[in-house]
C-alpha cells in the first residue's frame, strides 16, 4: 500500500475513534498508529510502539511536576496571595489592571504548557473579580479561554514546540525570545480588545472585599518563597552558567513542590500529587499517543510522504494550509495537530530559522483549543463562568483568535528578518 494510503488510513482511524467513538485522544492516537502499522503489513510492531510511547517523556515529566507545582501552590496558598497581591498592586487603572489579569490567567499554562491548567487554577481565581468589575460573564470567559491559549505558547514551557522539536531532533534551546515576540503583543491586544471598554475601576475598600484570600500576614515573606525558588533554579542556570548547574525542568518544579510544604498552609502532599497527576493524565497520554503515532509514521514512509508533499506546494499554499489546517486539526487535539502537521510544516520551511518556524506554528496550532468539537479552552471558560453555551463564548474569542493567526503567519513570513535582529 502506498504511503499516502497509510497516512490517510491512520488520520481517518484516528478521527474516527476520537469523534464518532467518543474514545480519549491519546488512546485514539495509539489505534492508529498500530491500526496503520497492520495496514502496512508490518504487523503489530510492539517495539516501535513501546518505543514511541516514550518518544516525548521528558515532555511527559515537565507536565506532571508542573501540575504537581501548581497544586501545591493552590493547596499551600500562595497561588491565592500572589493573586491578592498583583491585583491589590495594580487595580487602579483599566490598563494595568488588565495586563495583571492577563499574567494571572497565563501563568498555569506558562508553568504547564496546557490551556485547561490555566482556565481551571487562575482563570477560576480572577473569573469572579472581572464580573463583579463590570465585565459580562461570555467576555471573562473569552478573556480566560484567550489568556489560557496565550500562556500555553509563552515560555517557559511550550509542549508544542517541544513536540515539534521532538519530530525534527532539535532541542527546546532559544525559543524564550521568539515566543516573547508573539505572546507579549497578543497579550496586550486582546486583554484591552476584550476589556477596557466594559472593566471599571473600584474603590480600595470595595476591591478588597472581592480578591481571593491573602496568607501574607500569616506566613510572611515564605509565602512566596516556592515561586521565587522555581524562577531563581529556571533562569538563574542561564544567569550564572559557571555557578549553578542545569538540573533539568521537572527537577525545578519537584524542589518547588517540596518548598511549599515548609511555607503555607498544611496540606498532604500525596493527596495533591495524586490529584494533579489524575489530572495532567489525559494530556500525558495524549503525548503517549503522539509519540507512537509519529513513530509508525516514520517506520512505514509516511512521514515522508507528508513532507514531501509539502516541499512541493507552492509558497501561498504553504501558507494557506498552515493557516486552516492546524487549527482545525486541532479540533482534535492541539498536540496532535502540532506533531502530525507541525513537524512536516518545520520540515517543509527548512530554509528559515527552525527556532522561529517553531515558535510561530505553536501560536497557530494552538488556536486548535477554540475549535469545535472540543473546543477545551472555550467549554471550560464557560463552566467557570456559568454560561451554558460555550458557543456564545467562542463568538466573542473569533477576533482575538483572528489577531493570534495573523501574528503567527505574519512571524512565519518575517522570518529572514527577525533572524537577523535576534
Amino acid at each position: 500500500m502506498s504511503e499516502a494510503l497509510i497516512f490517510l488510513s491512520m488520520v481517518a482511524i484516528f478521527a474516527l475513534l476520537a469523534m464518532a467513538v467518543k474514545l480519549p485522544i491519546g488512546v485514539s492516537l495509539a489505534f492508529a498508529a498500530l491500526g496503520g502499522s497492520l495496514i502496512a503489513g508490518e504487523g503489530i510492531s510492539l517495539r516501535h510502539l513501546v518505543e514511541g510511547s516514550f518518544g516525548y517523556f521528558d515532555t511527559i515529566l515537565i507536565i506532571a511536576t508542573a501540575m504537581i507545582f501548581m497544586k501545591s501552590l493552590k493547596a499551600s496558598g500562595s497561588l491565592d496571595t500572589i493573586t491578592s497581591l498583583l491585583l491589590r498592586t495594580f487595580y487602579r487603572r483599566k490598563f494595568s489592571l488588565l495586563l495583571t489579569v492577563m499574567v494571572l490567567i497565563m501563568f498555569p499554562g506558562m508553568v504547564t504548557g496546557s490551556s485547561t491548567t490555566a482556565v481551571l487554577s487562575t482563570g477560576a481565581l480572577v473569573a469572579p473579580v472581572l464580573m463583579k468589575l463590570g465585565l459580562p460573564k461570555v467576555k471573562t470567559a473569552a478573556l480566560i479561554a484567550m489568556g489560557s491559549i496565550l500562556g500555553m505558547i509563552a515560555p517557559p514551557v511550550n509542549i508544542l514546540v517541544m513536540i515539534m522539536g521532538g519530530g525534527v531532533d532539535m532541542p527546546y534551546v532559544g525559543f524564550t525570545i521568539p515566543l516573547l515576540i508573539i505572546v507579549v503583543p497578543l497579550a496586550v491586544i486582546i486583554s484591552l480588545w476584550l476589556g477596557f471598554k466594559d472593566i471599571k475601576v473600584v474603590e480600595y475598600e470595595e476591591m478588597r472585599s472581592i480578591l481571593p484570600k491573602s496568607y501574607s500576614k500569616e506566613y510572611g515573606f515564605r509565602i512566596y518563597l516556592p515561586l521565587i525558588v522555581v524562577l531563581i533554579l529556571m533562569f538563574g542556570q542561564s544567569i550564572f552558567p559557571e555557578v549553578m548547574p542545569d538540573i533539568g525542568i521537572p527537577a525545578i518544579f519537584l524542589i518547588g513542590s517540596l518548598v511549599t510544604l515548609f511555607c503555607g498552609k498544611r496540606f498532604n502532599f500525596f493527596r495533591i500529587t495524586q490529584k494533579a497527576t489524575e489530572e495532567a493524565m489525559p494530556i500525558l497520554c495524549i503525548l503517549a499517543g503522539v509519540g507512537m503515532f509519529i513513530q509508525i509514521m516514520t517506520l512505514t514512509g509516511a512521514r515522508g510522504w507528508v513532507v514531501i508533499s509539502f516541499l512541493s506546494l507552492p509558497a501561498l499554499l504553504l501558507y494557506l494550509g498552515i493557516a486552516t489546517s492546524m487549527p482545525l486539526f486541532g479540533a482534535i487535539s492541539a498536540f496532535g495537530s502540532a506533531s502530525i502537521l507541525g513537524v512536516p510544516f518545520i520540515l517543509a520551511l527548512i530554509d528559515k530559522n527552525a527556532i522561529l518556524t517553531a515558535a510561530a506554528l505553536s501560536a497557530v496550532a494552538g488556536l486548535g483549543d477554540l475549535m469545535p468539537p472540543t473546543a477545551l479552552a472555550g467549554i471550560f471558560a464557560a463552566q467557570v463562568v456559568g454560561e451554558p453555551n460555550y458557543f456564545r463564548v467562542l463568538r466573542y474569542c473569533l477576533i482575538p483568535a483572528l489577531f493570534e493567526l495573523a501574528m503567527g503567519v505574519g512571524v512565519l513570513l518575517a522570518t529572514p528578518l527577525l533572524d537577523k535582529i535576534i
